[in-house]
C-alpha cells in the first residue's frame, strides 16, 4: 500500500474531470461533503443570535436549518450507499491519512441539526421535539466518542504521517466531542426531570474534557510544524481556520455549561458547586476567547497571503465557515453574559462575514457538484 503526500493527494481533488454517472458519484462520495452541513448549520444557528435580530433573520435561519436537514439526509444516503455498493473501496478510508479525518464532520454536522431543534423545532412543534433531540444527541455522543479515539488509533497503526505533512485537519475527529458537549449544554435545560438534566450536564463536561485538551496538544504540534516547515500547500489553505474551531467551541461550551450549571446543580443539593461552575465557565470562556482572537488574526493574515497567490477551490473551503461561526456565537454569548456592547458588535460583524463566506462557498460547491468536479475520492487514487 503506497501513500502519497498530502500535497499530491489534494492535487487529485482539483477539478480535472467530470463525474456524470450517479453510480460513480456514489463511488467517489467522501465525508468531506458533511463539512457543508457544519457550515450551513452554524450560520442557521448564528443568525437569530445577532443583537436586534428580527423575524426576518429568524426565518432565514430556520430555512437554512431545514435546508441543512435535507443536505445531511442526502449526504447520509449517498455515503451509506457507498458502503453498501462499494464496501471494499469504502473501507479504505481508515487507512487514508487525509480523508479519514473528515469522518469527524458527520457527528459535528448532526450536532448543528440537534441545536436547530432546540432553537427552531421546539418553538414551532412543541415539547415532543425534546425527545427527538435527546435521542439524536445520544447518537451524536456515541459517534463523537468513537471518532475521537478510533481515528487517532488508525493514525498510529495504519496510516503514514510526517510532521512536515501535518495540517489542522488532525483536529476534525477530536473536536466532535466538544461540539456534542455544546449540544448537551443547550439541550439539558429542556429535559424533563432534574436527574436527566444533571446526567446530561455531567456528560457534557466529560465530552468537553475528552476533546479540548487533546485538541490543544495538536495545536501545539501544529505551531511547531508551521514554524519549521512553513505554510501547507495552497490546496490546504482553509485548514488555517480549523485551529479556531476547538478554541471557539471550547469557549462557547464553557459559557453554555457555566450558564446552566447553577440551576441544575441546585436541584441536586449542590448549589455551591453550581456557583463555582458558573464562575469557571465565564472565566474560561473569556480566556479561550482571547486565545481565539490570536488565531483569528493569524488565520486572517495567512489567508491574505494565500489569496494573493491564488488558490484552487475544493470542499476544504467549508473550513472557512464553521470555525468562524462557533467563534462568532461565543463572542455573542460573551456580549450577553458580560453586557459589553463591543462583544455583541464584533459578534454581529463576524456573523456578517460568515454569511458572505457561506454564500460564496455554497455557490462554488453547487457549481462543482452539478458539474461533478468535486466527486473525487483520494482513497481510490492512492491505493494500488
Amino acid at each position: 500500500m503506497n501513500h502519497n503526500t498530502i500535497a499530491d493527494t489534494l492535487a487529485k481533488l482539483k477539478p480535472r474531470q467530470q463525474v456524470d454517472q450517479p453510480r460513480e458519484m456514489v463511488r467517489q462520495f467522501t465525508p468531506n461533503w458533511f463539512a457543508a452541513t457544519m457550515g450551513t448549520g452554524i450560520l442557521a444557528l448564528a443568525l437569530p443570535q445577532v443583537p436586534g435580530a428580527g423575524a426576518t433573520l429568524h426565518s432565514i435561519g430556520e430555512g437554512l436549518w431545514l435546508f441543512n436537514i435535507a443536505l445531511f439526509t442526502l449526504f447520509s444516503v449517498l455515503y451509506a450507499a457507498r458502503w453498501i455498493l462499494f464496501w471494499n473501496e469504502a473501507k479504505r478510508i481508515f487507512s487514508h491519512s487525509l480523508v479519514s479525518m473528515f469522518i469527524g464532520t458527520i457527528p459535528m454536522g448532526l450536532a448543528t441539526i440537534i441545536n436547530g431543534i432546540i432553537y427552531y423545532g421546539i418553538p414551532r412543534w412543541g415539547d415532543n421535539m425534546i425527545t427527538l433531540a435527546h435521542s439524536l444527541w445520544w447518537i451524536d455522543v456515541s459517534m463523537s466518542l468513537a471518532c475521537g479515539v478510533l481515528i487517532p488509533f488508525f493514525m498510529f497503526t495504519r496510516q503514514s504521517h510526517g510532521l512536515d505533512k501535518m495540517t489542522a485537519i488532525w483536529l476534525l475527529p477530536i473536536v466532535a466531542a466538544e461540539v456534542a458537549a455544546v449540544s448537551g449544554g443547550l439541550l439539558a435545560p429542556h429535559l424533563l426531570g432534574a436527574h436527566a438534566q444533571f446526567i446530561t450536564l455531567i456528560i457534557s463536561y466529560l465530552l468537553w474534557a475528552y476533546s479540548v485538551p487533546v485538541a490543544f496538544a495538536v495545536l501545539t504540534i501544529l505551531f511547531l510544524r508551521m514554524a519549521l516547515h512553513r505554510l501547507p500547500p495552497d490546496t490546504m489553505a482553509a485548514s488555517s481556520w480549523l485551529s479556531l474551531g476547538p478554541i471557539g467551541t471550547g469557549a462557547f461550551g464553557m459559557l453554555i455549561l457555566g450558564d446552566i450549571a447553577p440551576g441544575i446543580f441546585a436541584e441536586q443539593g449542590m448549589s455551591n458547586i453550581g456557583a463555582v461552575a458558573a464562575g469557571i465557565g465565564l472565566i474560561a470562556g473569556v480566556l479561550l476567547w482571547g486565545l481565539g482572537l490570536w488565531w483569528l488574526l493569524l488565520a486572517s493574515l495567512i489567508t491574505l497571503r494565500y489569496f494573493r497567490a491564488g488558490i484552487p477551490f475544493n470542499l476544504g473551503w467549508w473550513g472557512y465557515t464553521f470555525p468562524l461561526g462557533v467563534y462568532a456565537v461565543a463572542t455573542l454569548k460573551l456580549g450577553v453574559l458580560l453586557h459589553i456592547a463591543a462583544f455583541s458588535g464584533f459578534g454581529a460583524l463576524l456573523v456578517t462575514v460568515l454569511a458572505a463566506m457561506w454564500l460564496f462557498v455554497a455557490a462554488r460547491t453547487l457549481h462543482g457538484g452539478w458539474k461533478g468536479h468535486l466527486f473525487v475520492s483520494p482513497c481510490l487514487a492512492t491505493i494500488n
